[in-house]
């Protein structure tokens, strides 16, 4: 897509077509860091300026793309957290976080595009504010290997640059030397346009969840047990994968207990002793070192941590499989269900859907099927 911003037909043709760039006309903006308005006047800037970049002409037209919707979409959660205090300041707080669930949503639902061209443009949204802050965390190498597990830097850095040439601020000097810097330490960690090499799926994945761990370490492998963690919405196919990949194994599945227990998957107070209950089963087999698959949704980093904690504290390797299907496809699946979940439910789940990733277990396999 081609964009100038003196060409203002093609934002009027997106604000019509999609609420959420409409929106953003009526998001303000703290002036100290954004003189220039709003977040749909800063958004048209952000665009105007990529579009000029000789770094952004120089990419192939799908990296293009990629980075032109990062930008459409990187403000596009200030709507539900934009803040003004009493004293006038503005403020957005985790709106780059919410961001990416909204842009992982709306391109798996009504822009349909390919997995992982959508999970790069929701990284880049999750992650468009690192350059600027990224030297000012504890830990910015892990912040910054992690990252470079999901996007490609260099179009981070390009993105990051266009961001901060469409607004009016006083230290816009001072935030395109951070870029500047962010971009040599990228190459000082070996993730400038690339993945930081790593032994073994181990090495990753301690390094990554020890804070005081050095990433030359690699620890020795030792497990007692396996435990594959299933994740993905209802109905994308999890008792078919375990039938077709994991015939043997024991399983532990959160709806079996329920239906057991006669519970109704609304109750609500009901949640936490079926989750107790299975964990219970989850430490027999844990102490007896027995392989087994725990199913149910697990579409948060939040509950997969939990669960993870627990199989590691036995000496379990983790292995998490994320099942997707096209929307369309998981629809029908859904509605052929004997157990189905009602829409409301659904739309509801997919809205606070975050993708595993490779810090959060030993090894993460993600088993999508794209729309042809």
């Amino acid at each position: 897509m081609v964009w100038r911003l003196s060409e203002d037909k093609q934002w009027r043709r997106l604000a019509e077509r999609f609420r959420w760039v409409a929106d953003m006309h009526q998001v303000p903006q703290d002036p100290r860091h954004h003189a220039e308005g709003d977040v749909a006047i800063h958004t048209q800037r952000v665009l105007a300026a990529l579009t000029e970049a000789v770094e952004y002409l120089a990419l192939p037209e799908q990296q293009q793309e990629v980075v032109w919707a990062a930008a459409l979409l990187h403000d596009v959660e200030k709507r539900s957290t934009t803040r003004v205090a009493d004293d006038g300041s503005v403020t957005s707080p985790n709106h780059a976080k919410r961001g990416e669930l909204t842009t992982r949503a709306i391109l798996y639902r009504d822009i349909v595009t390919p997995f992982q061209l959508r999970e790069q443009i929701a990284a880049l949204v999750r992650f468009h504010g690192l350059p600027l802050w990224i030297m000012g965390r504890p830990s910015p190498e892990r912040a910054l290997l992690l990252a470079a597990l999901r996007l490609d830097t260099r179009l981070l850095a390009i993105l990051a640059r266009a961001d901060v040439m469409g607004r009016e601020c006083e230290d816009q000097n001072g935030l395109l030397e951070s870029i500047e810097l962010f971009e040599l330490f990228c190459q000082e960690q070996q993730c400038w346009g690339q993945v930081r090499p790593f032994a073994n799926d181990n090495h990753r994945y301690h390094y990554l969840t020890h804070s005081q761990a050095s990433v030359d370490f690699v620890p020795y492998e030792q497990f007692q047990s396996q435990v594959i963690l299933l994740s993905g919405l209802p109905g994308m196919g999890k008792d078919r994968y375990i039938a077709e990949h994991a015939a043997g194994m024991e399983v532990i599945s959160l709806d079996n207990i329920r239906r057991q227990h006669r519970l109704s998957p609304a109750d609500k107070n009901a949640t936490g002793w079926v989750v107790q209950q299975a964990k219970l089963q989850a430490k027999t087999l844990l102490r007896r070192g027995e392989p087994f698959v725990w199913n149910a949704t697990n579409i948060t980093r939040q509950l997969r941590g939990q669960l993870v904690e627990l199989f590691t504290a036995y000496g379990a390797r983790v292995k998490i499989v994320y099942l997707e299907v096209p929307y369309a496809q998981w629809l029908r699946q859904n509605a052929d269900r004997e157990y189905s979940v009602p829409a409301e439910a659904m739309a509801r789940m997919l809205s606070k859907l975050e993708i595993p990733q490779a810090d959060e277990a030993h090894e993460v396999e993600l088993r999508v099927q794209d729309a042809s």
